[in-house]
């Protein structure tokens, strides 16, 4: 009897500490939540406007390489040039050896929007997992917390800015965990990383940035028993070859472009001038900026084989030049124009298609299966459930140990039960 009561009394005590846990995390997420959902849907709203004025003034792409002069100005004098992007967050909140500085969020920002001001092809949610771990950082800086927990307010307001920008908050919540080091998850920060996600996509609601429907409503499934079950597979072959592709060749012109132009001010203005030259022979400006109407319009209908190329191509001449914004809508729209194009030769539904093109190469870029799943369930609904489950699988082994990010780890194998702990190609 007396060793019962000693083991409640020993639950009660854990139970003081966690249910205080719980209460510190909540209010940090409200924080974190609402300032950084505000912050990233502002944003959102400048790169609309920004976006817009480009469209209605064709002229402002032959500006580009003055907008990448000036990106790589902004770097220099902030001291950046060299330790900044994606890359840094990661390895800042795996090892916890330097800090991702505060002034990383308005230059990530300012940079992203004159990018797409000029017509450079990249996304933003990558800005948003800078800003969002910078904004983070800072908090938990001028807080003095501990390392640890200085770690968990950054993945929270990765979390946070994410979701606000891409309206999925489940996603939005893990993404930041998984994608650090695949195959350990950082559940620490799970409570905080949840509620800032929902706290963020609510405020994006309220101003407008996001709904709560499903942007990309998927209703022509076929059974998945049947050959459209094979055929999925066959699709997720070429989504996790395109996305290993994508990485292949953003990591080439990365490193021939640095030793082509040594200078980063020669080198940003020699690929603005390449965009320019390349927008010119294709003659249309579907590959420039985020590229959203082109993404939305390859559920309607078929795309072109050769729209996943030539915006791999638009990217990879954008970011490895210096300009900045990210990679992740980039891959979606080449999921979901490859996926389009394919449901012609496979005779499926466009739109299944298109979704699982987004989800699969997503899947094979970032190494997140679980993140993948969530955002398809978020942007498309459960509808086509079998055929995403299938396509993210696969297109997860057959990528094999390929990234956008070069600091990312895969903990475990692909291919066996055994601990690897490497860096990503």
């Amino acid at each position: 009897m007396e060793n019962m009561t000693d083991k409640i009394l020993h639950m009660l005590q854990a139970w003081k500490i966690l249910i205080g846990t719980l209460i510190k995390w909540m209010i940090f997420s409200v924080v974190i939540g609402g300032g950084i959902g505000t912050i990233a849907s502002l944003f959102a709203h400048v790169i609309t406007w920004v976006t817009e004025f480009r469209i209605m003034n064709p002229w402002m792409i032959f500006g580009l390489p003055v907008g990448g002069l000036l990106i790589v100005f902004l770097y220099k004098i902030t001291g950046q040039g060299k330790n900044s992007g994606t890359n840094m967050v990661l390895l800042v909140v795996r090892s916890g050896e330097e800090a991702v500085p505060g002034r990383i969020a308005p230059l990530i920002l300012l940079s992203t929007a004159i990018t797409h001001l000029f017509g450079g092809s990249s996304g933003r949610e990558g800005a948003a997992l800078q800003f969002g771990a910078s904004l983070g950082g800072w908090l938990g800086r001028i807080l003095h917390l501990n390392e640890s927990d200085k770690k968990i307010v950054m993945l929270a307001g990765m979390s946070a800015a994410f979701a606000a920008l891409f309206g999925t908050p489940m996603a939005a919540a893990i993404f930041p965990m998984e994608v650090i080091s695949v195959g350990v998850m950082y559940y620490a920060a799970l409570v905080p990383c949840m509620f800032s996600a929902f706290i963020a996509q609510q405020i994006s609601v309220l101003l407008k940035v996001r709904t709560l429907t499903s942007p990309y409503p998927v209703e022509n499934v076929p059974k998945f028993y049947s050959t459209a079950g094979i055929k999925a597979i066959l699709l997720a072959v070429a989504f996790a070859f395109a996305g290993a592709v994508f990485c292949v060749l953003l990591h080439w012109f990365e490193e021939r472009l640095k030793e082509w132009f040594v200078n980063p001010y020669i080198r940003v203005v020699a690929g603005g001038v390449a965009v320019i030259v390349l927008y010119l022979i294709v003659g249309t400006d579907a590959y420039l900026g985020l590229g959203g109407d082109i993404i939305a319009g390859s559920f309607d209908k078929p795309a072109g084989i050769e729209m996943f190329l030539l915006k791999i191509l638009f990217t990879c001449l954008t970011l490895c030049a210096g300009f900045k914004g990210g990679e992740i809508v980039p891959s979606l729209f080449i999921g979901a124009t490859l996926g389009s194009a394919l449901s012609v030769f496979l005779g499926l539904p466009t739109d299944i298609c298109a979704a699982c093109g987004m989800v699969g190469v997503f899947c094979a870029v970032t190494n997140s299966p679980i993140s993948s799943l969530l955002i398809a369930f978020e942007l498309f609904g459960f509808a086509g459930m079998p055929f995403f489950c299938i396509v993210i699988s696969v297109s997860y082994l057959l990528s094999g140990y390929q990234s956008l990010y070069k600091e990312q780890k895969i903990m475990y194998s692909k291919t066996e039960n055994k601990y690897i702990d490497r860096h990503t190609s």
